[in-house]
């Protein structure tokens, strides 16, 4: 025991739900690289993403686990349960997203004889993938904010959402990287701009939030939240508008998809990607707005 008279293991840390989750997502993600280097095998970008994937949240859940087990997360200058409930999220979408990249690039209903055991081992791969989200998603969930339960912000439902909004930004930049196209208007220019500014105002708000330097602000680090998610409504709104009409137009795009078009290195499926994502954003932002502002309601109510 130390000074405080805690053990120096800390054994909730295996035995509770939240550990046995953790032990889950470490087990899981070792299991699919083993199969993925074993015979599985990936190749091109697609399967470089998922490999990373599989690769870092595998690494950051050992870290995760093994600095909650011997209580040495208390050594680290940031605010602990912010930090991995906001890896959780992260996780869960990156693995999400790379269980349905693998099977869609790299399974193929139809094999030879001798490509059926590859195969299979692809498909090995995708079903310990996709169990694993399920496993960082029950951590969102255990660790999620509860009603009468102090917590801190990326544990709400703005602060997981401003998870995904930056994930979402993500996959939209990873979509414009494939298309360069939007050069060609100063709209879509624009639109390429907004996308930067709410994504990296958004980093900032996680940075400051795990870093637990939200003090930093001049003003209430609520309000500023609540101020830019407001203006990132109004910004996405009007790339909403804009990227669809000259993107797709018959005046400045296609509205329809060029028969020449080859799959993975069609610039028109990107700029489809690019006006889906900008609708879920959109709908992150707009949901994260409604609940800021239905939480400071609630805190400043009478008792």
């Amino acid at each position: 025991m130390d000074a405080h008279g805690e053990q120096y293991l800390n054994k909730s840390a295996v035995l509770s739900a939240l550990g046995i989750a953790r032990m889950i997502q470490i087990g899981l993600g070792c299991t699919t690289l083993s199969l993925v280097a074993h015979q599985a095998g990936f190749s091109a970008s697609y399967g470089t993403f998922c490999m990373f994937v599989w690769c870092f949240c595998f690494a950051v859940s050992l870290v995760i686990f093994t600095m909650d087990v011997t209580r040495l997360h208390g050594c680290m200058p940031i605010s602990w349960d912010n930090f991995t409930v906001a890896f959780a999220m992260l996780a869960t979408l990156m693995y999400i997203t790379a269980s349905v990249i693998y099977p869609v690039y790299f399974v193929q209903t139809v094999c030879t004889e001798l490509r059926c055991e590859e195969r299979n081992y692809r498909i090995a791969v995708t079903v310990c993938s996709s169990i694993c989200s399920f496993a960082y998603a029950a951590e969102v969930l255990l660790t999620r904010a509860k009603p009468g339960h102090v917590v801190g912000y990326m544990s709400t439902v703005s602060g997981l959402l401003k998870i995904a909004q930056g994930f979402v930004a993500c996959i939209i930049f990873g979509a414009l990287a494939n298309d360069g196209g939007f050069n060609r208007y100063v709209a879509t220019q624009y639109c390429v701009a907004i996308y930067s500014l709410c994504f990296s105002v958004t980093v900032v708000v996680v940075v400051l939030t795990v870093s637990g330097k939200t003090s930093w602000v001049r003003f209430s680090f609520d309000r500023f939240v609540v101020i830019y998610t407001f203006f990132a409504v109004l910004l996405y709104i009007s790339v909403a508008i804009i990227w669809p009409i000259f993107c797709f137009d018959l005046r400045y795009g296609h509205p329809r998809r060029p028969p020449e078009c080859i799959r993975g290195k069609c610039g028109w499926d990107s700029r489809v990607v690019v006006a889906i994502f900008t609708y879920v954003n959109l709908i992150f932002y707009l949901i994260d707005l409604v609940y800021s502002q239905r939480i400071r309601f609630i805190s400043q109510a009478p008792a």
